[in-house]
């Protein structure tokens, strides 16, 4: 029978999923969906990082009676949940289905409450389907789409981001707060389902959450995203070698991805009698992980978590 699972990958420090080279000023970009412009983090990134923390490491020139049989063992989950190796791939599939990782909240600079943890309807609406069209709740569990008519319009989950006059202030921007009964009910599940277990993460998202129209958010997205300039050193002279100035590109630290991941009940899953797979990801899941790139100068620290499934 197959499992499928709702994921998310919070941002503990700017995340850069990137595409290389970029054309444009920027050049090393993140990953954006061609269509819409909005940022991910691919499937087969994440996978590789709970692949590589699964594998047990087997020490070069050892036989395989040589090896410890609990060694043996995580190895058959490993082997079960991600395929075999690059060389054996033809034996089998993996039971793990990973889909990529799509953005549910942005952090954006706010003038009052430091900022605010951002989405709009569109972003919300993928949501929704993911997570039905998956199974892993239905339709009826959720509540209505929100959605804001005017372009100016925000919806915050807390009075104090107000400036004066309804007034809220998000990077460059004055928007109008509104009421707006569907928004509240949909960030009333929101926080119950996002961060389960953790309070005080509930209750920053309590603090920091708002609804903006697609078309703002679209600018966000274009214009809020980190950018840093990075240099490489002269090792003789100490100033700024030739040709090594580039611009980086990252998701802000505290962004809120999502994804749905499925495990398929293949032969060789079958074959792991008494084994639950989906405790063992759980138990895998646990800490703080690094996805993307530039992990030598402390980016992409994720905390990844299991919620809901069926």
């Amino acid at each position: 029978m197959t499992n499928t699972h709702l994921y998310f990958l919070h941002a503990l420090s700017p995340l850069h999923a990137g595409t290389g080279q970029g054309t444009g000023v920027i050049d090393l970009p993140i990953a954006r969906e061609k269509a819409t412009g909005i940022p991910y983090l691919a499937g087969s990134s994440i996978k590789g990082v709970l692949r590589d923390k699964s594998m047990p490491w087997v020490e070069k020139g050892k036989k395989e009676e040589e090896i410890d049989p609990q060694v043996k063992h995580k190895r058959n989950v490993t082997f079960a949940l991600f395929g075999p190796p690059t060389e054996r791939a033809d034996e089998q599939a993996g039971s793990l289905q990973l889909g990529d990782a799509r953005l549910l909240l942005f952090p954006v600079r706010s003038l009052r409450g430091t900022f605010a943890w951002v989405s709009s309807p569109y972003i919300l609406s993928r949501f929704v389907r993911d997570i039905t069209s998956g199974g892993i709740y239905s339709t009826e569990q959720l509540p209505a789409i929100p959605h804001l008519a005017k372009r100016d319009a925000i919806w915050v989950a807390d009075p104090d981001f107000k400036v004066k006059d309804d007034v809220v202030v998000l990077e460059d921007l004055d928007l109008k707060c509104h009421d707006n009964e569907q928004a509240k009910r949909f960030y009333n599940w929101l926080y119950e389902h996002i961060f389960q277990g953790q309070p005080e993460q509930q209750e920053l998202l309590k603090q920091h959450f708002a609804i903006v129209h697609d078309d703002v958010m679209n600018f966000l997205l274009r214009n809020s995203t980190e950018i840093v300039a990075r240099i490489r050193l002269d090792t003789e002279t100490k100033t700024v070698a030739q040709g090594a100035l580039w611009y980086e590109e990252a998701l802000p630290a505290e962004s809120l991805l999502y994804g749905v991941m499925t495990l398929s009940p293949t032969k060789k899953a079958l074959e792991l009698q008494g084994v639950d797979l989906t405790a063992w990801l759980k138990d895998l899941a646990q800490g703080v992980m690094q996805f993307g790139g530039k992990a030598t100068v402390g980016r992409g620290l994720c905390r990844f978590s299991l919620v809901g499934g069926k």
